[in-house]
């Protein structure tokens, strides 16, 4: 599998899967999950309303991971997951682990070959980018035999700080 960390945008990511940091409901939020939204259009949110019916009434737990059709982005498909917020007492690294081992398994079960990951729980969640990136990065390369359809997975990064760490932990 080739991991890369890039400054980018994830609304415009040519891959087959991007992974959206959703929050809970699956309904929309702000940041990723907002962009990818927005840039998606209204198929996306419908297709989270049919997963919300049919699985997840309650919202989708923290470290769980669907996959829904993609709307009008570039990507084939969306694959959602919720990260853990270490502001409501979610401050065990596997819990984020799950985030990308998760959505890897998903992206594996609908026939992805591309992933394009954000950096998940940092900001608004609490999380530190230098440990979010240790862990996505350690996570990702742990999952790689168990998912051999994915043989690309890009860290898509808004922010140049976020990217420092994430190139710094693929070198290590």
């Amino acid at each position: 599998m080739r991991i890369t960390a890039e400054h980018g945008d994830l609304t415009t990511t040519s891959v087959d899967a991007v992974v959206n940091a959703a929050n809970s409901t699956l309904l929309g939020g702000g940041g990723v999950d907002g962009a990818l939204h927005s840039a998606a259009g209204p198929e996306l949110l419908e297709e989270c309303r049919r997963v919300r019916a049919a699985r997840w009434h309650d919202g989708m737990p923290v470290g769980e991971a669907v996959a829904t059709g993609a709307g009008r982005l570039p990507a084939r498909w969306v694959v959602h997951t919720v990260g853990p917020d270490r502001h409501r007492g979610q401050t065990d690294p596997a819990l984020l682990a799950s985030c990308f081992r998760r959505s890897l398994e998903v992206a594996h079960e609908v026939g992805a070959r591309s992933v394009a990951f954000p950096a998940i729980s940092p900001g608004i969640y609490g999380w530190a980018p230098a440990e979010v990136a240790r862990v996505a990065v350690r996570t990702v390369r742990d999952t790689a035999p168990e998912v051999p359809s994915v043989t690309e997975v890009r860290f898509v990064l808004f922010g140049p700080e976020v990217l420092g760490h994430f190139e710094r932990a693929l070198d290590d």
